[in-house]
């Protein structure tokens, strides 16, 4: 037996004496890197995003093959868990230059013994060996114990980063380089993951149990317990008759089921949106404090209004001035069977919010004037889907009616009335340059549902295009970051027809038609604001502005179900309105100044279907007395071809007979027309059906008399 041992000292001694010659022979290729270079180069595994103060708003995590929180500095860990580290690891680490020789030595004796008694070995890598092995991987250990020549090459990496580093460096980045269980690396991670706090204020038992899980980053959490008794117990610091609050503890922290970082998010979407590199800090345009005002003035609201199948909405908010946006809010959060679903950018039908876009586009071609009057009769128009027949939101039909009320009420057949006369290829066009780019068809696509919102639009985007009826009819870009240069604006209608668009939707008097005095809408400093229901009240709208913001609000639900009872004014004004007030503490917001070029004017209807007003108007389009012609008694009124609009392209459907098919012809003004086809009598009344003909047509419009009232061009296809 004495034999046995003293050959096993005789080796043991032999073992480490060529470990010293070849640590002190080796020349090796490693190089110690800096410590600045180390923690430069370091990336965590998440991204941040900032508020316009550099408040933290959101954080994303990119890479997800391991977790890292921001490095930690060593002045940031909790005193415990630095005295139980080198206690645990490494307990003469002030005492070496890398590499403990006493415990090298010890360990070797422990693994000849393990050969004779089959106890496991002692390790001997001090917390700078071990270092080495995270800053190069083939120094760290296989699935099977180190090579001798590994070995020798980790104690030769651990006395080039003693010579450079000093101990205090060495700690601080064992601790945020160290893996402590699964995914997660350094103890800043795992301090939020396990226990939901800051490495500062780690405790003695927390301390001990993620020392003990730097020995077994996997182990069951009754062995990590055991193993934080035993290290607790050679400490010889505390009252070591019990372990159970190390095990209750440990069962607490590693039986989570996928640990959790603390985000804090209060703008996940556009942190989906920006944040895109691992490690990166973005600094955005947001508001903290007004974005979090948008989310519980939301949350609320759909709260209120949960039992009419509500759910689902979304806030942008916009500095009229600079584009920046100042608040994005993509859903209702927990409120939401789809909280990840971004509603800002989601493309929804658009209502009646591009109503402002269609008035404004005739008025600045001088088509109609804020006092020209439009019927609000029943009408049925013909289109390759059917019959269309638009009706108003409360069932009704208000007669005669002036632009200013059917805009300000949201009247739908003075709106279709309105796109006859400025044509859907024209319009969508127009509506294209205001940055709505969803609109990829061309006009018939749509058809005349056009006037009415039948498309589908992004709330960000029909935002900035009210932006621009506040910036006097001049487009931007918005903008996430501040860093971003603001582009030239472009001209999408002018300074004068925005003005009375502006002016017609900040009038309570002209919206009471509809909505009565007392609204959403009428908030205590000037704005002017739209609404809009989609049809079958799958969504709502309200966008407006003052002279400083922009607010666009949605709610819906994002699956598509339609909402009961619930309109614009009842689903999303009341956010808006929260909102304007929130923006306005404190502050006004004054009213347009009247641009060049719009001429006041006392107006009177004869007769009276409207009060006497002072109205706005475009130079050269001022009227003082506007005469409406009795229908009943006059068959020379005026009239106007309303479809089809100029330049329509009719496609015939090959599998019906063309005997079959009907084409309708509408008008507006007199019903004492006669329709020509080409110089061919085809019918008279103001609307009449005509079996189409293949070619190119000219259709006509005739009184009484024989005088043409109006003229339009337009093609048939597919007809034998």
């Amino acid at each position: 037996m004495k034999s046995r041992y003293l050959l096993l000292l005789l080796i043991v001694i032999g073992v480490v004496g060529l470990l010293l010659i070849a640590a002190l022979s080796l020349t090796g290729d490693f190089q110690a890197p800096t410590f600045s270079k180390i923690k430069a180069e370091y990336r965590p595994s998440e991204a941040w995003l900032l508020d316009r103060n550099g408040e933290v708003i959101a954080v994303k995590r990119i890479d997800n093959t391991v977790r890292r929180l921001e490095w930690v500095p060593l002045s940031d860990i909790s005193s415990a868990s630095q005295e139980l580290l080198i206690w645990s690891e490494d307990k003469r680490f002030f005492e070496h230059g890398g590499v403990d020789w006493l415990a090298l030595l010890s360990s070797s004796a422990s693994s000849l013994a393990h050969i004779f008694d089959g106890k496991r070995p002692r390790g001997a890598s001090t917390l700078t060996m071990q270092l080495a092995g995270f800053l190069d991987p083939s120094l760290a250990p296989a699935r099977s114990r180190r090579t001798l020549t590994q070995k020798w090459h980790q104690i030769r990496a651990a006395q080039e980063i003693e010579k450079h580093w000093s101990k205090s460096e060495i700690l601080e980045a064992y601790f945020n380089l160290a893996a402590f269980r699964g995914e997660i690396v350094g103890i800043h991670t795992a301090s939020f993951a396990l226990f939901g706090i800051h490495p500062s204020s780690l405790n003695r038992e927390q301390s001990l149990l993620l020392m003990a899980l730097l020995k077994g980053p996997m182990a069951k959490p009754t062995q990590a317990a055991n193993r934080a008794c035993a290290l607790r117990k050679a400490t010889q610091r505390d009252d070591v008759s019990s372990c159970e609050s190390l095990h209750v503890l440990a069962q607490t922290a590693l039986n989570t089921q996928g640990y959790v970082i603390p985000q804090n998010s209060i703008a996940p979407h556009l942190a989906q949106k920006l944040l895109t590199q691992p490690g990166s800090r973005v600094s955005t345009t947001l508001d903290a404090n007004l974005q979090r005002f948008a989310i519980q003035s939301l949350r609320e609201h759909l709260m209120s209004i949960n039992t009419q199948n509500v759910s689902d909405g979304a806030v942008v908010v916009i500095d009229n001035q600079n584009g920046d946006v100042l608040a994005y809010v993509g859903s209702s959060a927990e409120l939401s069977d789809a909280a990840k679903v971004d509603g800002v950018t989601s493309l929804r039908q658009a209502g009646s919010t591009l109503k402002p876009f269609l008035y404004g586009a005739a008025i600045e071609e001088k088509r109609l004037t804020a006092a020209s009057v439009l019927e609000d009769t029943p009408i049925q128009l013909t289109t390759p889907m059917g019959l269309y027949i638009p009706q108003n939101y409360d069932r009704d039909f208000k007669g005669s009616v002036s632009v200013r009320t059917a805009l300000a009420s949201s009247l739908n057949v003075p709106a279709v009335r309105a796109l006859g006369i400025i044509g859907v290829d024209k319009f969508t066009r127009n509506l294209r340059a205001y940055g709505l780019d969803s609109l990829t068809e061309e006009g018939e696509h749509y058809g005349f549902s056009l006037a009415l919102g039948g498309v589908d639009v992004r709330l960000i985007d029909l935002t900035n295009a009210y932006r621009a009826l506040a910036n006097k009819g001049v487009w931007h870009g918005v903008r996430y970051r501040s860093t971003e240069t603001m582009q030239p604006g472009k001209k999408v209608l002018s300074k004068q027809a925005a003005f009375i668009i502006a002016d017609i939707l900040a009038d309570r008097g002209a919206r009471a038609l509809t909505f009565g005095l007392e609204n959403p809408l009428a908030t205590r400093v000037w704005t002017a604001a739209k609404t809009g229901t989609s049809k079958d009240m799958r969504d709502n709208w309200c966008i407006g502005f003052s002279s400083r913001y922009t607010v666009g609000v949605w709610v819906g639900n994002f699956n598509g179900e339609p909402m009961r009872d619930v309109s614009g004014v009842s689903g999303a004004a009341p956010v808006w309105r929260d909102l304007m007030d929130y923006l306005h503490m404190g502050s006004s917001s004054s009213s347009p100044q009247i641009p060049r070029g719009i001429v006041t004017q006392s107006t009177h209807f004869v007769p009276a279907i409207e009060s006497p007003r002072t109205e706005f108007f475009v130079e050269g389009t001022e009227v003082e007395e506007i005469h409406l012609i009795d229908k009943e008694t006059s068959h020379e009124m005026r009239a106007k071809i309303l479809y089809p609009p100029e330049g329509t392209l009719i496609a015939m459907d090959p599998d019906i007979p063309n005997q079959y098919q009907r084409m309708q012809f509408s008008s507006q003004g007199n019903p004492a027309v006669t329709w020509l086809i080409d110089g061919v009598n085809v019918g008279t009344g103001s609307d009449i059906g005509w079996t189409p003909a293949g070619g190119k047509h000219r259709l006509q419009l005739q009184d009484s008399q024989g005088n043409e009232l109006d003229s339009v061009m337009f093609e048939v296809r597919g007809a034998l």
